[in-house]
């Protein structure tokens, strides 16, 4: 009877024993692998979007849980993950590192440095999916960030903590917009990440080669994942960006983040969802791509001044197919973000750069995103110019044009002519303001049109050495009284007879 008591001892320490260690639910086996995801059977309690470590070192990410098993992303080498490998649950969603160790850095999606500047030294870590700020914790986007281009800034202004999207055909300048936005952040105290998605290694470069040259990889980090890269790292990129982004926003700080492009980005998580067998929709997308790209821009916002006042600026692009901005992901990013900057293949071709549509162009944040000198200057800028447009559109079948018609084309002539602007060359505000004034008070129809660069940046120059009160009280106001309007014409008519023009305007 003793032993038996005995045995029965044991035998209850050992299921006891067995219960402790039991393993069952926190790890489960591979099925099947391959093209970078993995189908995983026994993962009974995952959460989704879980990090679960595979036996062969690599890390996955759960992407689909589905009733006879977990379809999980594979980040990293996905050729060392083999069948029947053993997955365990880590507990913990994906995450990467941030902070100011970042500034200046070239890094993947999972935060290894891709640069030859060393390991990275942070502790910080944030993960890369994360909740938006609710309602009642933003603010009003009312403060401008400055892009340095005068189509933008006079016509579709962006605020910090907007979403402003560029889009259009390739080639059309979508990522030199961009750059050009991060160039012009020099001295504002606005940090950049630029997120590369599906991108050429030496596309990439060059962009860097740029930022370093205009020294703005001193405030920029590079978020890299190449055309190479598996479509897991590809998908994921955009979110460890803004990641990396939303610790300057969460501490009272200002970002600007670009991502470029979300197209590549919805074909990479297409081509995830069919190999894991996702139902397919419309043009092959899941039905969820709509919640893809919302959650990532939805983290974009202007905080309360109870939660710091920091802001987080975000510029998707988005690459049309012969201009169709009908298409699917197009539409779908149209209607998240709150306006869009519509590049023309035909403007382009025609040696309008940059080639934004103005028509097609808009800013839902508007008037409130510009200092009040900009606004009183471009007022009728977007109006003359649609009447540019119009009136060209008829003069081609007109034989007879009356004077005003004629005076109204020339002055169309000369403000589309005064838009443009050469790439990586960023105007600052006043400049912009002064050039603008020009151009809307027909102080510029009497320009040559071959002269007009010259002349542009001789006004500019002349007015910064000889009108330094003027300039500076532009600046320190951010408005234009009646009276520094009158010293602006003064300076202008002036500027204009050292050039060999009369004052007055053309008529």
């Amino acid at each position: 009877m003793q032993r038996a008591d005995e045995i029965t001892s044991l035998l209850k320490k050992e299921i006891e024993g067995f219960a402790q260690s039991s393993d069952f639910y926190e790890s489960g086996v591979v099925a099947s692998t391959g093209d970078g995801v993995a189908m995983v059977y026994g993962l009974s309690n995952v959460m989704s979007s879980e990090l679960v470590s595979f036996s062969s070192g690599a890390m996955g990410i759960t992407f689909s849980l589905l009733s006879d098993g977990v379809g999980c992303i594979i980040l990293g080498d996905s050729d060392s993950v083999r069948e029947g490998d053993v997955v365990k649950r880590t507990g913990n969603v994906a995450r990467v590192p941030v902070g100011d160790a970042l500034v200046g850095r070239i890094v993947d999606p999972l935060g290894n440095p891709l640069d030859d500047k060393g390991p990275l030294k942070t502790g910080s870590f944030m993960p890369i999916e994360a909740g938006v700020a609710s309602v009642v914790d933003r603010m009003p986007v009312k403060q401008p960030l400055q892009t340095g281009i005068k189509a933008i800034d006079s016509m579709i202004p962006i605020g910090r903590g907007q979403r402003e999207l560029i889009i259009g055909d390739r080639g059309t300048g979508k990522s030199t917009i961009a750059i050009d936005a991060i160039l012009n952040q020099k001295d504002s105290g606005v940090f950049c990440v630029y997120v590369a998605i599906g991108q050429k290694a030496s596309t990439i470069s060059g962009i860097v080669d740029i930022l370093n040259k205009k020294g703005a990889m001193e405030y920029t980090t590079v978020v890299f994942s190449g055309a190479d890269d598996s479509s897991s790292l590809q998908y994921i990129a955009p979110y460890a960006g803004c990641a990396m982004a939303e610790e300057y926003l969460y501490s009272g700080r200002h970002a600007l983040i670009v991502y470029d492009d979300l197209s590549k980005h919805a074909v990479a998580y297409r081509q995830l969802s069919l190999l894991l067998r996702r139902p397919p929709g419309r043009e092959a997308y899941p039905g969820d791509v709509f919640y893809l790209h919302s959650r990532l821009l939805e983290r974009a916002c202007k905080l309360s001044e109870e939660k710091g006042g920091g802001s987080l600026t975000a510029l998707p692009i988005v690459e049309t197919q012969a201009g169709d901005i009908s298409a699917y992901i197009p539409t779908n990013i149209i209607s998240i973000t709150d306006g869009q900057i519509f590049l023309e293949t035909d403007l382009f071709n025609s040696g309008v750069k940059p080639a934004i549509n103005t028509g097609l162009s808009v800013s839902r944040v508007g008037g409130s995103a510009q200092i009040k000198a900009m606004k009183s200057v471009s007022g009728r800028l977007r109006l003359d110019l649609a009447q540019y447009r119009e009136l060209l559109a008829f003069s081609q079948f007109a034989s007879d044009i009356d004077k005003s018609t004629k005076d109204q084309l020339v002055r169309g002539d000369k403000l589309v002519e005064m838009l443009k602007q050469n790439q990586h060359e960023p105007l600052n505000v006043v400049d912009q303001v002064v050039i603008i004034y020009a151009g809307t008070k027909g102080l510029l129809d009497n320009v040559e049109k071959a002269s007009l660069k010259k002349f542009e940046k001789g006004l500019l120059s002349y007015v910064r050495n000889n009108y330094t009160v003027l300039v500076k009280e532009i600046a320190s106001t951010q408005s234009l009284s009646e009276d520094s309007k009158k010293q602006l014409s003064i300076a202008i008519k002036a500027y204009k007879q050292m050039f060999g023009l009369p004052a007055g305007r053309q008529g």
